[in-house]
């Protein structure tokens, strides 16, 4: 038997042909023993003619090689656009995690600082106050203020009530204003003299009472909180020489002889309370009392709480900050941390090792996002070492042919005899019908991991389907056997229990899984030999054999069988008629749909190997 690479004369002979005379060496590759694969990855059978088979490898070739041209543009287009956006140094996940969580905590603050029915609540007990202490002031001047003239009739005496207004007042901090029938005011406290003097009283803040840390705060809070306050009270005004026409309240008072109240602002924003009582005796209007006290005391009582509230909102602020910061340390950091570790696998990948920050021991998303990227990363090492690898495969398997076939054509040029020529023309043949072979079952090991991602699973029925192969095998079988070709060993079908067998895949992967299969083990079946398929559920899971009666597989090469362009094929098979990738692709689609598949030898009682057995795993529905 030739060995590889033997010339074209020596594969002559190997093929039962006389050598040609005066032949250059051309170069082939040979049968290595027994060869064991599938009978077609994709189950078509090759071209003969020498230009079809040539064109049709030619298109293969140049669509392969647009398409790696089309990836090393995306490739250098994806540089670019990786080139044009820099890592960040800030983090703008921290940025917004700190935002977030002061807007919260600024958004009930806001609302406190309002306080709008605790100033209502004060503004209420003020004015109740102040009406008790007016119709104290009031009783007091009935009583004590009002004198009967000559003609019978009572009128305001006005200097007891002057001073009595100004006794009253002063300890309460209270300023006092009377008015007359006629409505003119005839008394103030504010004032010193005869009414309508110019001079007025002032109370001045106490000597260091003023706090430079304090009150600024103070009046920054207070006036945030104005500006929240929708309420938007009279302005307030204070003429020299007043009348009741001035003031609602004391008009009010004076005419209906009611107690009324108003609550108004200064320019500068300071409240100012009033409220104004009849003065009467016997049921008599004789006058009004004004009272007017300013809102300092609400200010204050105000000013306390927001600062109170301010320093809670500092102190919170803080918290809040330094616990934003930790939390973005614990996840804007390691995320950051991994994206700078994926740019790095994105640069160096294919080129060196390049290791990720491992945060599995975390036991929330960023661990799980660590552990699913440093997989993510290892399975694409491990899928560019198998392209690697494939590419290295395929290389040596397209390089065979190729050197036979240009050995031939170099010895066909130099020979004249037409029958050496016929049988040159006959090699040349083969040899293309090999690489068209090669070159379809490459292109369908490559794109299959895509087709099977993109493709959608639905329920198969494994009975129903190996039923129909069977009857198709049987089927084929005798109509071969009416035309008087080779008669291919029997497949009969054996079911394990009731199932049911169902699994979730795509129908036609798994039934070229199961072709190939059959097909391998009718290649090694001999003479009367048979194929049994057998179909059982265990435990969750269903397994689907596929047994032969040929001479099994090498114990060495159990696992060795389903490596790409691995060939074990019978002596009496023609040489080149199988690619290699048969098993290798059954494998792969095996593991997609999340089975395992085996290989095994039966054997007798006495240890002889009796023929092999193919196991198919998969997952079990229902």
């Amino acid at each position: 038997m030739p060995k590889d690479d033997e010339p074209a004369e020596g594969r002559l002979r190997a093929e039962g042909r006389a050598p040609l005379s005066g032949a250059a060496p051309a170069r082939a590759q040979v049968r290595r023993g027994r060869r064991r694969d599938r009978d077609d990855a994709s189950g078509a059978t090759a071209p003969r003619g020498r230009s079809d088979s040539a064109d049709a490898a030619a298109d293969r070739a140049g669509d392969r090689a647009s398409g790696w041209a089309s990836d090393r543009a995306s490739d250098r287009a994806s540089d670019r656009a990786a080139a044009a956006r820099p890592m960040r140094r800030g983090s703008p996940l921290t940025r917004r995690i700190l935002t977030v969580n002061m807007i919260a905590l600024l958004i009930p603050i806001l609302g406190l600082l309002y306080l709008g029915p605790y100033r209502d609540g004060l503004i209420a007990q003020e004015l109740e106050a102040l009406r008790t202490q007016g119709e104290i002031f009031s009783g007091a001047l009935g009583e004590g203020a009002v004198e009967v003239l000559e003609n019978g009739d009572e009128a305001l005496n006005l200097v007891p009530a002057r001073h009595m207004i100004r006794r009253l007042s002063d300890p309460s901090r209270v300023r006092a204003r009377l008015f007359d029938g006629t409505g003119a005011m005839v008394a103030d406290s504010r004032q010193l003299g005869s009414v309508g003097a110019v001079v007025q009283v002032e109370e001045l803040p106490p000597p260091g009472a003023a706090d430079d840390l304090v009150d600024p705060l103070t009046d920054f809070v207070g006036g945030v909180a104005n500006l929240l306050d929708e309420r938007r009270y009279e302005l307030y005004s204070d003429p020299l020489e007043p009348t009741v026409e001035d003031f609602p309240e004391a008009r009010a008072a004076l005419l209906e002889g009611r107690i009324a109240e108003r609550v108004r602002v200064e320019p500068d924003g300071d409240l100012i309370l009033t409220v104004a009582l009849p003065v009467q005796r016997y049921y008599q209007v004789r006058g009004a009392l004004m009272l007017t006290r300013t809102g300092e005391e609400i200010e204050a009582a105000m000013g306390a709480v927001r600062v109170t509230i301010a320093m809670i909102f500092a102190g919170a602020l803080v918290i809040t900050v330094l616990m934003s910061l930790y939390l973005a340390s614990t996840i804007a950091r390691p995320i950051h941390k991994l994206a700078e570790a994926a740019e790095r696998v994105r640069r160096t990948v294919g080129r060196e090792s390049a290791e990720l920050p491992n945060f599995s021991a975390r036991d929330d998303e960023i661990g799980d996002l660590s552990a699913v990227l440093a997989e993510m990363t290892e399975t694409l090492q491990r899928r560019l070492v198998e392209i690697e690898r494939f590419a290295a495969d395929v290389s040596h398997e397209i390089k065979n042919p190729l050197t036979s076939l240009r050995s031939a054509v170099e010895t066909a040029a130099r020979i004249k005899d037409p029958d050496q020529q016929k049988r040159l023309m006959s090699i040349i043949q083969d040899d293309v019908a090999r690489l068209d072979r090669l070159i379809s079952d490459i292109s369908d090991a490559s794109r299959l991991d895509a087709e099977l991602s993109r493709s959608e699973s639905a329920e198969v029925d494994l009975a129903r389907m190996l039923a129909a192969l069977t009857e198709m095998h049987e089927a084929t079988r005798h109509e071969a056997e009416g035309d008087g070709a080779d008669a291919k060993p029997p497949l009969t079908l054996s079911v394990a229990g009731d199932g049911p067998f169902l699994v979730r895949g795509t129908e036609d992967r798994l039934v070229q899984v199961f072709r190939n299969l059959i097909g391998n083990a009718a290649s090694f079946s001999p003479p009367g030999g048979s194929i049994r398929l057998t179909l059982a559920r265990r435990n969750g899971r269903i397994d689907a054999a596929v047994e032969d009666d040929g001479p099994g597989v090498p114990p060495a090469k159990l696992s060795a069988i389903f490596d790409r362009f691995y060939t074990e094929r019978p002596e009496s098979e023609k040489f080149g008629a199988h690619s290699g990738l048969g098993l290798s692709i059954s494998k792969q689609i095996v593991e997609a749909h999340g089975g395992t598949i085996a290989a095994a030898n039966r054997t007798d009682p006495a240890g002889r190997i009796r023929g092999a057995r193919f196991t198919v795993t998969l997952p079990a529905l229902g």
